[in-house]
């Protein structure tokens, strides 16, 4: 098989460039079709499009998802990307961008729901799924081509199909051999796109810039340029040699990429562990600022910890213990991943709120569903989280040499 139609889903051993069953030029060919098993599934403009879906007035308008004028760009629909609005932006630069945007606040319950809709659909096909964020996933199919009537591709392009009919909602996906270049894939031809990468990946790569390797940011991409590697091709080029005794173990890891080579497995979520921090008072504590003043050390540990790992998370948990031992959780789902102290003590006092008024004797911070560091979405590099996050990192490499009082947070002084 080196053909699938995503409209009628008939299947052909040639490679064509129109269905012969029923015309349509939405055929996906590639010869390594019937043998690539591991995809990227991304959804595309997630929240914007649950909204458009929900309220069909605003079809042809551009419409951003976000905060108050303070605030920032969850996501927007493909119309306001036209005018050069992108997650993670200032909303008033957005607005002065796309004055004519309909702007909508996130409802984080509603993306839960069709999250789990679409991922469940997944999981029906195979246990080896690992979702990124509430709209984007690395799936698994080796050895489902039985049991799901259909090599991993043709039960792709069917999921794709069904997501469209019944939920309403449109995705992109990218099949290849591994799942960094699987992600590539997904976005090559976004939204609706199914694009396969197979043994072309090193010259499709080599053009591209060196900042769509995982784990390389604005600060790293810069300093590749510098050292002459500006696109993945230079980088490829380069003896493995220098690039090891340049940037030690990430040399090795930015050679095999370069040659669309990726070890990694895909971890089915239950797999991913949370992490956290807590502490029990010597005495019950009722007041704000008290329970403010033990919840940042512990914030300050926890994201010390998360990068010490190399690990982030969007869902931020914030735990209570009252004083007849009954415990209080509160969770919140951010917009993106989270490292640092400040998003993480952000989130907490903002959990804490509504439970304040009574005593307490223990209060928790932690992280669930945690993802590699690397694998947060592009978004994260360009937010203020990442601003922050260059300053603890700065933090953790003074603590590291003159130890941990060498910088002390004003709060931690309170």
């Amino acid at each position: 098989m080196k053909s699938i139609c995503r409209d009628c889903l008939a299947t052909d051993e040639r490679k064509l460039e129109r269905c012969g069953a029923c015309g349509s030029r939405r055929v996906v060919s590639h010869d390594e079709l019937a043998n690539l098993t591991l995809a990227h599934l991304d959804c595309d403009a997630f929240y914007a499009s649950v909204e458009k879906r929900d309220r069909p007035e605003l079809r042809d308008v551009p419409v951003i998802v976000g905060g108050g004028k303070r605030g920032v760009v969850s996501t927007c629909c493909y119309i306001a990307r036209m005018y050069g609005v992108h997650s993670a932006m200032p909303m008033f630069k957005a607005l002065k961008a796309c004055p004519e945007a309909v702007v909508l606040k996130p409802d984080f319950r509603k993306y839960v729901t069709e999250s789990e809709r679409i991922f469940g659909a997944v999981r029906a096909l195979t246990p080896l799924v690992q979702t990124l964020s509430l709209d984007e996933a690395w799936i698994d199919l080796k050895g489902t081509e039985r049991l799901n009537g259909g090599p991993p591709a043709f039960q792709l392009i069917r999921l794709q199909k069904w997501i469209e009919e019944e939920i309403g909602l449109t995705v992109s996906i990218g099949l290849a051999p591994n799942r960094f270049l699987a992600k590539i894939a997904s976005e090559l031809d976004k939204p609706r796109g199914f694009s396969v990468i197979g043994a072309e990946s090193v010259a499709l790569l080599a053009p591209k810039s060196v900042r769509i390797l995982p784990g390389v940011g604005p600060v790293f991409g810069k300093t590749l340029q510098s050292d002459g590697y500006a696109t993945v091709g230079d980088l490829a080029r380069a003896d493995l040699r220098d690039l090891v005794k340049r940037y030690g173990e990430t040399g090795l890891r930015l050679h095999d990429l370069a040659h669309g080579r990726d070890a990694r497995a895909v971890k089915p979520e239950h797999d991913r562990k949370g992490m956290s921090a807590e502490t029990t008072f010597n005495e019950d504590l009722t007041s704000v600022a008290d329970l403010e003043n033990e919840l940042w050390p512990l914030c300050e540990k926890l994201a010390s910890k998360a990068r010490a790992d190399g690990v982030a998370s969007r869902v931020i948990v914030l735990k209570l213990r009252k004083t007849d031992f009954k415990i209080v959780t509160r969770r919140i789902s951010l917009p993106e991943p989270v490292q640092t102290a400040r998003a993480l003590f952000a989130a907490g006092r903002e959990l804490l709120a509504p439970e304040l008024g009574v005593p307490y004797r223990l209060i928790g911070i932690g992280m669930g569903e945690v993802v590699d560091a690397v694998e947060a979405p592009a978004a994260l590099f360009e937010s203020p989280e990442a601003r922050t996050l260059k300053t603890e990192k700065a933090i953790d490499a003074l603590r590291l040499k003159f130890g941990k009082a060498a910088v002390v947070a004003g709060r931690a002084l309170k």
